[in-house]
């Protein structure tokens, strides 16, 4: 794994674990053909899927091992999103494993459990606009943007530092199918149960550079299909790969995967590495820029570049620019996070 000056390479022991985590996701993350099938239906994702989600360890994969999880790194959760966004694998493992860090950070010992399990889907709750990363403070407002939100058995809420726990059953919600055959689910919610206190900013951070590795993951997978069509799509006479204009944006394509993998690595190596606040939040904001804007742009070229049967929906390569769409703004899109990024970094101060 690549790493900034500084930033110590993993060891061998960590660099298999990674390599165990992505291993560990093949029998799940094995195409799209169940993320086809559940698309525009609620809840969208399958409760057996959820289950052995939990008996792998995945929804408590950065949960220290106290509080009942695996004990791994940052860099191990980016790579099982990776591995899920090659398959558009749609069971929310993001935010669920937001909601557990969440939860082990205040000592909740009743419902952590369940949802580590797998036996409870915990989404967090925590805005109240859209493009923003400042979490909602007040307790009575509407939640909004919480991605599959249909198939949650709790919502927790963080008012300030304090986390309330609200049964979905309580809840009114209602639910919009998006471009990629989830939903968001809007809330309006009765007072919770307070399990405690917890600081949210770090664990969003950690959930949005989950959510660029689960962006760069679909980039590879889309980049694929389409480098399989140029290899065989004969036009002329000819393999339309070997025509340079098309050359040419295969190279610019594959450019962006690249750049958004080495700020994907590099922010994920120093959030272990134990970086300062302003540091990490600052290289997690230049991953999740990189990755929201170069999702859509290779999800794009992509779909160009495979002609008209790019297009169609029979085509999986148009279903990862359907992700891209709607991921792309999530924990903030683009232009937020170079703001970030911008206030935030040395670097951007010396330029």
């Amino acid at each position: 794994m690549s790493t900034e000056a500084g930033i110590a390479p993993f060891s061998e022991d960590r660099a298999e674990s990674i390599r165990m985590v992505r291993d560990s996701a093949a029998g799940i993350a094995d195409g799209v053909a169940r993320a086809r099938a559940l698309r525009f239906s609620l809840p969208g994702f399958s409760a057996d899927v959820w289950r052995q989600m939990g008996g792998l360890g995945w929804i408590g994969l950065a949960v220290p091992e106290a509080a009942g999880g695996s004990g791994l790194g940052v860099a191990e959760m980016c790579a099982l999103s990776e591995e899920l966004g090659r398959s558009l694998v749609p069971e929310p493992l993001i935010g669920a494993a937001l909601s557990a860090a969440l939860l082990a950070a205040a000592g909740e010992a009743e419902i952590l459990p369940r949802l580590l399990a797998g036996e409870a889907v915990v989404l967090t709750a925590w805005q109240d606009r859209a493009n923003t990363l400042t979490p909602c403070t007040d307790p009575s407002a509407t939640r909004r943007f919480i991605a599959m939100g249909a198939g949650a058995t709790h919502f927790l809420l963080p008012v300030g530092d304090q986390l309330q726990l609200v049964e979905a059953g309580a809840c009114e919600a209602t639910h919009e199918l998006t471009h990629d055959g989830g939903h968001l689910t809007t809330l309006r919610v009765p007072a919770g149960r307070a399990v405690g206190k917890a600081e949210i900013l770090p664990a969003l951070d950690r959930a949005a550079l989950a959510t660029a590795a689960y962006l760069l993951g679909g980039m590879e997978a889309t980049f694929a299909l389409t480098l399989d069509y140029l290899r065989t799509r004969q036009q002329f006479g000819k393999i339309i790969g070997t025509f340079q204009a098309l050359q040419h944006r295969a190279a610019d394509t594959k450019l962006h995967i690249a750049l958004c993998r080495a700020a994907v690595e590099q922010a994920a190596a120093a959030l272990d590495a134990g970086a300062g606040a302003d540091e990490g939040a600052a290289m997690v904001s230049r991953a999740k820029a990189r990755a929201s804007e170069a999702a859509m742009l290779v999800g794009q070229a992509c779909v160009q570049l495979c002609g008209g049967v790019g297009y169609t929906d029979d085509y999986d390569v148009g279903l990862y620019l359907r992700k891209a769409m709607v991921l792309a703004p999530a924990y903030g899109g683009a232009a937020l996070h170079r703001a970030r990024f911008m206030a935030l970094s040395p670097e951007a101060e010396d330029a």
